[in-house]
């Protein structure tokens, strides 16, 4: 089976093109398998791995994406990937949203020349990529940020992730289980006053053993939910 071509079906992403998105998706795809050890990119051991476990499930939240762009009326949104490691969530996103601006924000300069080289090699001209810790990101740079296999939501990294987000800016975690969430999100109840939990469907992602889907959700956070961000 092609996973990649059913995925992107089965997900229904928002596209003018969807067999430009599919061929620009395995150039990328490519390039992750061919860099992936000497990089430590991902924890993928096949194609289908990579496939499956980081680029749909990258694109599983891209309609709630599309929805929040739409959202600002803006002409203009702003969008990082913090801690972008690979490019993901951050390439399959701009590789399906065409007209937004995303920035990678990676800390190591060798993942950074890995961004650098794939959006070359896509021509990726709404991507710039920022070799720089999440903590020197200047204040109030982006309307969107997203991370996925980043760090925990606790206090300090909640006040960080805050203080880079514009004012009716959002903040957007991939997670697994609700349960989890929910106890990370208890830690830091004093921080975000509210929060949303949005489920994601990711085409073929199963247990190998039990073959039960597993779960993953998308938590949104306004940044005028989280208090004392700078204190």
């Amino acid at each position: 089976m092609n996973y990649l071509q059913e995925g992107l079906k089965k997900l229904n992403i928002e596209t003018e093109n969807l067999a430009d998105l599919e061929a620009d998706l395995e150039k990328y795809i490519k390039e992750l398998e061919l860099f992936n050890s000497a990089y430590d990119l991902t924890n993928a051991e096949t194609k289908d791995d990579i496939v499956i476990k980081h680029v749909l499930d990258s694109l599983s939240a891209q309609k709630i994406l599309v929805s929040l762009i739409k959202s600002k009326n803006s002409p203009e949104t702003k969008i990082a990937d913090i801690g972008s490691g690979g490019g993901l969530p951050g390439i399959p996103l701009a590789l399906s949203l065409r007209d937004s601006n995303i920035t990678l924000v990676e800390r190591m300069s060798k993942r950074c020349a890995f961004l650098e080289n794939c959006t070359a090699i896509l021509k990726l001209k709404n991507v710039s990529v920022e070799n720089l810790e999440a903590e020197r990101v200047p204040a109030n740079s982006f309307d969107i940020i997203v991370f996925r296999a980043f760090r925990p939501l606790d206090k300090k990294m909640m006040k960080t992730l805050a203080k880079m987000v514009k004012p009716e800016g959002y903040i957007l975690a991939y997670k697994a289980k609700k349960d989890k969430i929910t106890e990370e999100m208890n830690a830091i109840k004093d921080l975000v006053s509210e929060y949303q939990v949005e489920p994601l469907t990711v085409p073929f992602l199963t247990d190998e053993k039990t073959e039960e889907k597993h779960e993953r959700n998308l938590v949104i956070i306004k940044k005028e939910k989280v208090l004392s961000q700078f204190g």
